[in-house]
């Protein structure tokens, strides 16, 4: 901040110089170089405050004093622009005297805004110029010009700045030398004999990046984004470390298995034909004996595991070709391992690697893929989100600091500028009281109900506007001419202005939104005259409110409110397209329709808020968006100046027509598109293409950047409008606007009309005592207890509130999950309710029934007969109503008795009295819990049941039986639990029970499925067999709490929800406007491929073709025909799945029944854009906004813990965090021996524990080296080398083994090294026993690579890795629960479809592998979907249902079933339904983990210490304190103190602060451990006085912890240690400096100076330390 008395603005003279170069002679002392810190407000580039008085004008582009006190003595000086911006300049050094006029006039130009703004415009035309395919003949001229001035310009800053490296100088500033290098370079390959053309371009596009200077928020956003990138740099190196991991891994899993291919192989001769293949005289080329599948571009993949892919009869696998994708796939070496697996990491076109390798090396191989994608796309994802979360939080706090310093600035104005500010606003305000008349008053009231932002924006809106428009706006947009106008305004008024008018618009509207959403293709001409009609109607109605609102309103009050104006362009459209329509060209006006959609939002405050936030989150983020657009703007140019030319030259080597296809980086336009595309996630066939046109080195790098640096923008974009979004609150009823308000009370008038009209029909005249006895009756359910049911307990919040507000949390907790009417844990009550019906009236006094809580400790009584003595809930009666139900009126009692006695006519009281033994009996039983763990074991048993009735179960007669037997079981158990619960709950408790339900319908589903086996007719019930998985739910407690938080986080963003929902139908309509119709095209039945517009160019055309038979004319299986199927297109362009054949279907689209023709409407691309942008990143950003606030919001309400945790989770979760922060190897006595002792050292030093993580290292730079196909000399060489890493690691183990002995086996760190040396052995020598062929030669290596592992341990590897891992373990419980879950949907779904999609075609993507016969082929399919893998493709096969793509009667061997065909509308609903509930759950995963990583950062940054802390404290003191004594020496305390984790973290230089702290020393100048805790932690807590209790518990708690603490007498302390150490080197300096004085004169004089100047050196430190150690003491203590 600025001081409270700012230096005035002084003009820069001869004298300021001379007065800075004296005050920087002078040394200045360490604590004004620790105060003075450059002021964040006077940085360069910033305006200057108006604080420092307004600029004269004498003062402009002159220089001046620096005003920033830490600049006084560094030699500089500011000039100030007329906007008032910081200029920052050196005086001396290297540059030309301030005072020189040449520097003078370089200055001036320098800091005009005109010079910037002039700069600007040449770089966006050279911008322009670059991204320019065909040069015009003025280019070069063009080029000259702008090099003259980019010349210019380093000309008049190298003068004006001065050519050092320093601060402010020229060389100083990184973007200089950016523009420095790239004009030298120009210049040289302009006037160089050499030909530089191709290097010059690319290197000019470097000066695209000149925007970001030019820009002072696109600079700072680039400095917020390199300050991420460092906090990211640990993240990043353990993504690479994970990567290359898995990379060797799968090196040592599938190298060479990608070339295992079926081939021909002839009958005769075989055996010589394995061994000698080309000496066969059968043997023919192999590609062209390759077996390959129908439509596929790559032979066919084998393997020889009985689970991989086996080759057809007459075909045989063997290792011949290349790999698949032209050989880009492979893990045959290190580097193209390692780009599969960062494919796998980005998840782009997954499925077919996993094909590929599933195909070659088997499905068990499933595994890791799963493992892959869950440490990358989920676990590594959630950490880059965490940390750039983080940087956001503190950017936007800073931001908010400085705004606060902005307002103070704002309050230390001139009360001169005060006043005249105040009396001008008075002065506006006056002028318009006079010219405002009565109308104008009254239409203003008419907008009164405004929100008060829009009030102050319009106040602000007049204020601007001078005097003449407000005449003119009296004149003519204030219509008060006659008395007759102003009634028939005031009377359209009062019409317009009704609450039915606003419902009546409100149903047009929808209705309208109808109407546009009813157009599809086909469509008879009597439904679309309907359509015409229907719009006509609408614009007439919509006409008719603008006028009549502009008639009651006048033009100037109506065209104030933004909505109108909106209306109102709505209207000039809906009339401009009735004249236009007709018109060639002007067709697409239609599609400008779906802003009536829209107008909505007039009368949805959420759509309001929403929109409202989403405009300020752009705002502030648009320096943000505009650094991204220039960022894809480069890379676009770079792209076409990089490879445009190659993909024209090389164009066949990608196309076998020779013609560039759709993706490609020829023109700009294709390169931005190609970049867009990298950006949205798909960039490996782009790359493949790359490679062959340009080469692998060229084309990596730019890819990469491109990937890595785009995704840290769009990622750090993503995050700050979640936040933003996250701020959304539900709009109040004070904040509705008045036509919402409007509806409310239409609305209520509706209601109480239809009440009044049902009262005046139903009521009828009744017998007075008959009311009487009803009111009586009623006013006795309410008070009755007995007619508490455990739903209507739940949904009673005031009832519960105090008990609520005086729990823990676990009882919070227990509450919240009873108020969800679900079925309550048996730890919290014993009870269960019984229905009123079913009550012992009769005995109401009997003390069994009453009931207590189940903790025992509720002291409050119970009413009587109100529940069992096993209820389930306990009804807990205050004081006040306790003494209500004895002063309860007896005639009330007698009513009810009557009521009960004549219910139990022809009941004894000893039949009643069995009847409620028989309850109780059923209650315990369905209580106990081996009765629950049974029912829980019969679930999971008949659940898993469902996994064998697979498309096998037919040829499996014996399992089959068995399964129908336990069917009958499971079905005869399931009912006898319902009927006991029944018994001992009543239905009326039962039924209120949401779990129960479940249950009810679970086993309403089993009876179904047995009825539908013994009748053919009903045979369709048993496909809703999956259906009984369900009742897994409500057996086990984890997935109840996370069916619960899923509600609560997501039923609250429905209002949500729904406006992306219409974001989405209006890109829907557009979607059907613009391509209804054009995806059809003529199909050569032969190829499968499109026919040439030459050949066929219609409908027509296509069906007069005859070869055999008509061509057929084929719509794409997924176009925008209706608004149906554009949603599910939209769908999967929005996941990225089969997005590119919609795109380019649109993009060759012409016209209805015209033949499509290849990119003959290139710009549709621009529609898919936005769609991306407006359709999915906006709207994922306010759905994942809302679920984080619902998510943070019932976390606090929890007390701070994670909501998809059980209580009994919660314990482990704090069991766990202690287990991650202490020591976890116990400590081992020291050996006796000698000799152990000598290995105890070193098996135990840091050096040992190095010199194995670099043997790792190197055991994992060993198998990098390795390829397929080596010579055998290289495979030898590793087999010795692996050997040698064997012997040293068993070396390592039995040295540890001497030292530790039964000790080593307690720690599990030891046991995994152990384990690996067995394996190692093992797999070392029984392939020499076995054969290769038997067991892989790189077992042994992945056995070895397994102790890589090391480097993530807590203690001797890298401890930030650790910190990074934290968040994954403390969230395990809540993903554990989480996963429980998804594998549960995953089950359902996996049944549904083996009932549904067991026998469809196998094409598109159900092939052998993935489809849908078996449980684990199913599995495997959901698992793609669950990622976006591919799930288009299986759609596509469902889609199959025409005799055209499939067989109805297909015999399928071994079943009854006929038919491969699928069923369109259920494979729609089962993927659509499937993708909506995993990414729901799959998005909480996210918040979970990132919610963890920012709460531990928010830990860290509170000053609170915590048992972790002192954790991490005694950890570090173990080993500055070996042999355990309590004590250290003073000179470890430097040491010690840098290397504690923070808050205790002291970093050097910390002498100082550590004398300063005054610690007690004892004999030996040692320090007790406390001493130093206690003294860390006051440091840490600071001055508070509230803590002072805190620490002087803490002191005696730990006091008492540590009993055997030595007890000492301190002798003196670390501060008066220094005093007598500095005082003693003083007096020996003087005395030692006197003898020689004494001694030798000639000779003392030389020392004497040396001596003196070290005695002066040793005072002044000394006095510096002294009075440095004061002042920190007096601020500590």
């Amino acid at each position: 901040m600025v001081s409270p008395e700012p230096k005035s603005l002084v003009p820069f003279t001869r004298e300021s110089l001379e007065v800075m170069e004296q005050h920087s002679a002078k040394k200045p002392s360490e604590e004004d170089k620790e105060d003075l810190k450059p002021n964040c407000d006077l940085e360069v580039g910033k305006e200057l405050p108006f604080a420092y008085g307004n600029l004269p004008q004498a003062m402009v582009s002159e220089p001046l004093e620096d005003v920033d006190p830490y600049y006084t003595n560094k030699r500089t000086f500011i000039v100030l622009n007329k906007k008032r911006t910081i200029f920052r300049f050196n005086a001396t050094w290297c540059t030309l005297s301030p005072f020189n006029s040449i520097r003078r006039a370089t200055i001036k130009i320098l800091v005009h805004p005109f010079f910037r703004l002039f700069i600007l415009v040449s770089v966006l035309t050279d911008c322009i110029y670059m991204s320019m395919t065909d040069l015009p003949k003025w280019g070069p001229a063009l080029q000259n010009t702008l090099l003259g001035i980019y010349t210019f310009e380093i000309l008049v800053k190298l003068i004006a700045r001065g050519i050092w490296a320093g601060p402010f100088y020229f060389f100083g500033d990184s973007w200089n030398w950016l523009d420095f290098s790239v004009t030298l370079f120009e210049h040289i390959s302009r006037y160089s004999p050499l030909n530089f053309i191709s290097v010059c371009r690319i290197m000019r596009n470097l000066r695209i990046l000149k925007i970001i200077p030019l820009n002072q928020g696109l600079k700072s956003f680039v400095a917020i984004l390199i300050h991420c990138l460092k906090k990211l740099t640990v993240v990043i190196i353990l993504t690479l470390f994970f990567l290359s991991v898995f990379s060797l891994i799968g090196m040592g899993l599938f190298m060479g298995n990608l070339k295992h291919k079926c081939l021909r192989w002839p009958q005769e001769n075989e055996t010589d034909m394995l061994n000698n293949r080309t000496g066969n005289p059968y043997y023919i080329r192999e590609t062209e004996n390759f077996y390959y599948l129908e439509g596929e571009r790559y032979a066919l993949l084998c393997g020889n595991r009985s689970d991989a892919s086996q080759c057809p009869e007459g075909y045989v696998c063997v290792k011949a070709g290349v790999n698949p994708d032209d050989g880009y796939t492979n893990f045959d070496s290190f580097g193209w391992a390692l780009l599969a697996l960062f494919r796998l990491m980005t998840q782009d076109y997954p499925e077919a690697l996993y094909h590929q390798i599933l195909y070659a090396s088997g499905k068990v191989y499933m595994v890791f893929f799963v493992v892959i994608s869950f440490w990358f796309a989920f676990y590594m994802a959630s950490l880059f989100l965490g940390l750039l979360a983080i940087s956001y939080e503190e950017e936007k706090q800073t931001a908010a600091e400085k705004a606060t310093i902005d307002q103070e600035f704002q309050k230390s104005l001139p009360e001169l500028q005060e006043e005249k500010i105040t009396a001008e606003t008075k002065t506006i305000q006056i002028e318009m009281k006079k010219r405002s008349s009565t109308s104008v008053i009254t239409s203003l009231d008419v907008l009164g109900d405004a929100t008060i932002s829009h009030k102050e924006e319009l106040k602000k809106s007049r204020q601007r506007c001078p005097f003449c428009w407000y005449e003119f706006a009296k004149t003519f947009l204030i219509w008060d001419c006659s008395p007759c106008w102003l009634k028939l305004k005031e009377f359209v008024h009062r019409i317009i202005m009704d609450p039915f008018t606003d419902l009546f618009l409100t149903i047009c509207i929808i209705l309208n939104i109808h109407f546009l959403a009813l157009e599809h293709y086909p469509m008879s001409l009597e439904t679309s005259n309907i359509l015409s009609i229907g719009n006509v109607v609408f614009i007439g109605i919509f006409t008719a409110e603008m006028i009549f609102k502009i008639i009651a309103m006048y033009p100037y009050g109506y065209f104030q409110v933004g909505w109108n104006i909106y209306d109102s362009l709505i209207v000039f459209h809906g009339l401009a397209e009735l004249y236009l329509t007709n018109f060639h060209g002007l067709a697409i006006l239609r599609s400008f329709r779906v802003l009536r959609i829209f107008r909505l939002g007039r009368y949805w405050p959420t759509f309001k808020i929403l929109m409202l936030t989403l405009c300020n989150s752009i705002v502030a983020l648009k320096d943000l968006v505009l650094l991204l657009f220039t960022f894809i703007f480069f890379s676009a140019v770079v792209g076409l100046n990089l490879y445009g030319s190659k993909y024209k030259k090389y164009v066949c080597s990608i196309n076998e027509d020779c013609q560039l296809p759709h993706w490609h980086m020829h023109d700009f336009f294709h390169s931005f598109l190609n970049v867009f595309r990298i950006l949205c996630g798909e960039w490996i066939e782009t790359l493949w293409d790359c490679f062959k046109v340009a080469g692998q080195f060229s084309c990596i790098p730019f890819y990469m950047m491109v990937i890595l640096i785009g995704k840290l923008l769009i990622l750090y974009l993503f995050l700050a409008l979640i936040i933003s979004f996250s701020s959304y609150k539900p709009a109040t009823t004070e904040e509705f606007s008045e036509e919402a308000k409007n509806l409310q009370r239409a609305m209520a008038r509706i209601k109480k009309g239809i009440n009044y009209l049902l009262s005046k029909i139903v009521c009828k005249k009744q017998n007075v005592l008959e009311e009487t006895m009803d009111n009586i009756s009623d006013v006795y359910v309410k008070e009755n207890i007995s007619d508490h049911t455990l739903s209507e307990l739940s949904n009673t919040q005031d009832f519960l509130k105090d008990k609520e507000k005086s729990s823990g949390t676990e009882k919070n907790t227990i509450t919240e999950n009873e108020s969800q009417s679900l079925i309550p844990s048996p730890s919290v009550s014993e009870t269960v309710p019984i229905a009123s019906e079913e009550s012992d009236i009769e005995n109401p006094d009997n003390k069994e029934i009453q009931s207590k809580s189940g903790d025992g400790s509720s002291k409050e009584k119970v009413k009587q007969s109100s529940s069992s003595e096993c209820s389930t809930v306990d009804i807990v009666l205050s004081e006040e109503e306790m003494v209500y139900e004895c002063e309860k009126p007896k005639h009330l009692r007698n009513v009810y008795e009557r009521r009960s006695s004549s219910a139990q006519i022809g009941r004894g009281p000893q039949k009643g009295k069995i009847w409620k033994n028989i309850r109780k009996t059923c209650c315990k039983i369905v209580e106990n819990n081996c009765f629950k763990c049974f029912i829980g074991l019969v679930t999971l048993l008949s659940t898993g049941a469902l996994a064998f009735e697979d498309i096998y179960i037919d040829q499996r007669k014996t399992i089959k039986i068995l399964l129908e037997y336990a069917d009958m079981i499971f079905t005869y158990i399931f009912i006898l639990e319902m009927l006991l619960k029944w018994m001992a709950y009543g239905f009326k408790a039962y039924f209120t029970n949401g779990w129960y339900k479940l249950d009810f319908m679970v086993v309403i589903v089993f009876c179904l499925s047995l009825i539908g086996k013994s009748r053919e007719e009903l045979k369709p019930l048993v496909s809703i067999k999956f259906l009984r998985a369900l009742r897994v739910l409500s057996q086990f407690e984890k997935m109840k709490v996370v069916v619960r938080a899923l509600i609560k986080t997501t039923l609250p963003t429905l209002n949500v929800f729904l406006v992306c929902l219409m974001i989405w139908l209006a890109f829907g309509i557009i979607g059907v406007h613009l391509f209804a119709g054009k995806f059809y095209e003529c199909i050569d039945p032969t190829s499968g491929e499109r026919f040439p517009l030459s050949e066929v160019m219609n409908r027509s055309q296509c069906e007069s073709l005859v070869f055999n038979e008509s061509m057929p004319w084929e719509n794409a299986k997924l176009n925008f025909d209706n608004v149906g199927i554009s949603f599910l297109s939209l769908l999967q362009v929005a996941t990225f799945n089969g997005w590119i054949t919609i795109m380019n279907s649109a993009v060759d689209s012409t016209d209805v029944d015209m033949q499509p023709n290849f990119e003959n409407n290139i710009y549709m691309y621009c529609y898919f854009i936005d769609f991306i942008i407006i359709g999915l990143f906006l709207p994922l950003s306010m759905l994942i906004g809302d679920i984080v606030a619902n998510f943070h919001k019932h976390k606090i309400k929890q007390g701070g813990s994670n909501i998809f945790i059980t209580v009994k989770q919660k314990k482990q979760y704090r069991a766990l965090k202690k287990l991650m922060y202490e020591d976890s190897q116990q400590p081992v006595p020291l050996p006796e021996n000698k000799f152990q002792r000598f290995i105890f050292d070193l098996v135990t030093s840091r050096v040992f524990n190095i010199i194995i993580m670099t043997l790792i290292c190197f055991q994992a730079i060993t198998i990098m080296i390795q390829s397929d196909e080596q010579s055998p000399k290289i495979d030898t060489a590793l087999f010795w080398i692996n050997s040698v890493y064997v012997m040293l690691y068993i070396g390592e183990c039995v040295l540890k083994l001497i030292v530790f002995h039964c000790n080593y086996f307690t720690s599990g760190w030891n046991i995994f090294d152990f384990m690996v040396v067995v394996f190692s052995i093992t797999g070392l020598f029984l392939p020499l026993m076995v054969g290769y062929y038997l067991v892989s030669p790189s077992l042994v290596q992945l056995i070895l690579l397994s102790r890589i592992i090391h480097i993530l341990h807590p203690e001797k590897g890298l401890k930030l890795f650790h910190n990074l891992l934290l968040p994954l373990m403390l969230s395990l419980p809540a993903l554990l629960n989480i996963s429980l879950l998804i594998f549960l949907i995953m089950f359902i779904y996996a049944i549904f479809g083996m009932y549904n999609f067991a026998y469809v075609k196998k094409e598109a993507g159900i092939d052998d592998m993935s489809n849908f016969e078996t449980f684990s082929s199913s599995m495997l399919c959901l698992f793609r979907v669950t990622i976006f893998a591919g799930w288009d493709g299986m759609l596509n096969a469902v889609f199959n249902s025409k005799w055209s793509d499939c067989d109805p009667n297909k015999i399928n061997p071994g079943t009854q079933i006929r038919g491969d065909c699928g069923n369109p509308f259920l494979g729609i609903i089962y993927f659509v339904s499937y993708i909506l509930l995993t990414r729901l759950i799959i998005v909480n995963m996210y918040i979970v983990v990132v919610m963890e990583f920012l709460n531990i950062a928010s830990k860290k940054k509170a000053k609170t210490l915590s048992e972790e802390d002192f954790r991490k404290f005694f950890q570090v003191w173990k080993r500055f304190d070996p042999e355990r004594t309590q004590y250290i020496d003073s000179s470890k305390l430097s040491d010690f103190a840098a290397a504690l984790d923070p808050p205790l973290f002291m970093a050097k230089p910390n002498k100082g602060q550590l004398v300063a702290m005054d610690l007690p020393m004892a004999v030996g100048d040692r320090i007790h451990c406390l001493d130093v805790l206690l003294a860390l932690t006051k440091r840490v807590l600071g001055k508070d006085l509230s803590m002072e209790k805190v620490l002087s518990e803490m002191e005696s708690g730990l006091t008492l912890a540590n009993t055997f603490k030595i007890t000492y007498e301190p002798i003196t302390t670390t501060l008066k240690r220094k005093q007598e150490v500095v005082s003693a080197t003083i007096i020996q300096r003087a005395y030692k400096s006197y003898r020689l004085r004494q001694n030798d004169k000639n000779t003392s004089d030389t020392h004497m100076i040396d001596g003196d100047r070290e005695v002066q050196a040793i005072k002044e430190d000394s006095y510096i330390d002294k009075a440095e150690g004061v002042s920190i003491l007096q601020s500590q203590i």
